[in-house]
């Protein structure tokens, strides 16, 4: 049986070699998919996907191996938030139940490009509102540590996926932790790229400020290669930026010399006990190996929850305006009119958490409220923006935990939404000032994975990683 959790530059070599074949880690990565099932981490198979990989075999039979890309044969697993050309996209939420999309996301053609195969879609909460994955209109997707537990959210699939050996690596979506927390749940490595470093194009919005596109993976190495692929202009995405000249792939593993600031209100009150040790444990380990370690206090951080909270259901509440019933997607069948199709079509569609959001969002932005709450949370992000820039001038890097505790369980949370938002308290702020983070995987507490949260200024992705890479084979 092949090891999908080997390292996809050795894979995708034997693949250009002859040595394996693009079919053969195909129908690995099928055969996972189906023994795991009760996992529930994917939601579709792509049926194109060995046809795909016949392809890539005929161009290494017919002596073509150079015309395959970076990734020959890999196959991965898109979030279902990714339009794509042979699978539905739903988004987790019955509104899009029936949608099939007319084009794809460029993060999809992008790693298709380099010979990669997508062989289906994870399961997330509906829309990417959540930090369990329980959000989702088609049910919870299960912790691979513990079926009575949740994988985070909203990648909660994605990261399942990875720590299960579904496919070698997966892509999601980071508006405030979904990437980097289901990471650190299920025990894989999770980037959170700078804002706008990747295409956004394609892929269903939540929060068009902060949305940012990166890989989940085995290792950081990978995480690397998939992020060299995904990164660049697009001039389908005017908010995309540069990407460095010099490649992100193989980054350079050293942390000696490196500034790094342990953020005080990350570890204070509400961390469990036993994360907070494995992190500082993480925190020794890099001292010891070269790290200049100081803590460093951002106080605006305790405020940046509530200003998520606020900014960010407000961009939803506007971006979910185009799921009416009318032009695609979920249509009611009981309206009787055009004003029913608009009621009933929401209303029936949307699960709870969306609705919620919705609400929150309208308020937040209508005539009398603006001023009180969504003005003043855009002045804590400039707090915010102003504090982690100052930080930067002293620090390479900052780091803590990814969440406050590990995976809870499942029900835990989920008719308790102040308790459940408090799940990102470690990580919107990150999102809200764009610069680029990582989890890797900081060791168990309790038998459950513990993640480390690594910092670094915005496009400073290559450093980033080296220092990762770095403090992963310290924590291995």
């Amino acid at each position: 049986m092949i090891d999908l959790h080997r390292p996809i530059e050795e894979l995708a070599a034997g693949v250009r070699a002859g040595e394996v074949t693009a079919t053969e880690l195909v129908e690995a990565s099928l055969a996972a998919i189906e023994a795991n099932e009760s996992y529930h981490a994917i939601l579709e198979v792509n049926e194109k996907a060995l046809t795909s990989a016949h392809e890539v075999d005929a161009l290494v039979k017919n002596g073509d191996a150079d015309k395959i890309g970076r990734l020959a044969g890999i196959p991965f697993i898109a979030k279902d938030n990714f339009l794509t050309h042979s699978t539905h996209t739903t988004a987790g939420s019955n509104i899009l139940k029936p949608f099939k999309a007319p084009y794809q996301a460029t993060a999809v053609e992008k790693l298709e490009a380099e010979g990669a195969i997508m062989v289906a879609k994870s399961n997330m909460d509906a829309f990417g509102h959540g930090s369990s994955t329980e959000n989702s209109d088609f049910g919870p997707t299960k912790n691979p540590y513990d079926k009575t537990r949740v994988p985070g959210g909203s990648s909660g699939g994605s990261a399942a996926a990875v720590a299960l050996g579904l496919a070698c690596f997966a892509i999601g979506t980071d508006t405030g932790s979904s990437i980097r927390q289901p990471a650190a749940f299920c025990g894989v490595v999770g980037l959170k790229p700078t804002y706008g470093l990747v295409s956004r194009y394609g892929v269903i919005a939540m929060g068009s400020s902060v949305d940012v596109i990166g890989p989940l993976a085995n290792r950081v190495e990978d995480a690397a290669l998939v992020l060299d692929v995904l990164a660049g202009r697009d001039p389908r995405d005017a908010t995309t930026i540069e990407r460095d000249t010099a490649s992100y792939a193989h980054p350079s593993a050293s942390l000696k010399g490196k500034k790094v600031g342990l953020i005080k209100e990350y570890i204070g009150t509400g961390i469990d006990p036993k994360v907070k040790a494995a992190v500082l444990l993480a925190a020794d380990k890099m001292k010891k190996a070269g790290a200049i370690l100081e803590e460093v206090s951002l106080p605006s951080v305790d405020l940046a929850l509530a200003a998520y909270y606020i900014l960010i259901p407000a961009e939803l509440s506007s971006n979910l305006a185009r799921y009416d019933g009318i032009r695609f997607g979920h249509s009611s069948k009981q309206a009787k009119d055009l004003a029913e199709i608009y009621l009933l079509s929401r209303n029936e569609g949307f699960g709870v958490e969306a609705k919620r959001r919705i609400v929150m969002g309208t308020y937040v932005l209508s005539s009398g409220y603006y001023e009180a709450h969504y003005k003043q949370a855009q002045k804590v992000r400039t707090l915010l923006v102003r504090e982690f820039e100052a930080a930067f001038t002293k620090f390479d890097l900052l780091i803590g935990p990814n969440a406050p505790t590990t995976a809870f369980k499942l029900g835990e949370k989920s008719h308790d939404p102040l308790a459940m938002y408090l799940s990102d308290v470690d990580t919107v702020a990150v999102n809200l000032v764009g610069n680029c983070a990582i989890s890797i995987p900081a060791g168990k507490a309790d038998g459950l994975p513990v993640g480390l949260q690594m910092i670094a200024p915005q496009r400073a992705e290559r450093e980033l990683l080296g220092a990762a890479r770095a403090t992963e084979e310290l924590l291995a």
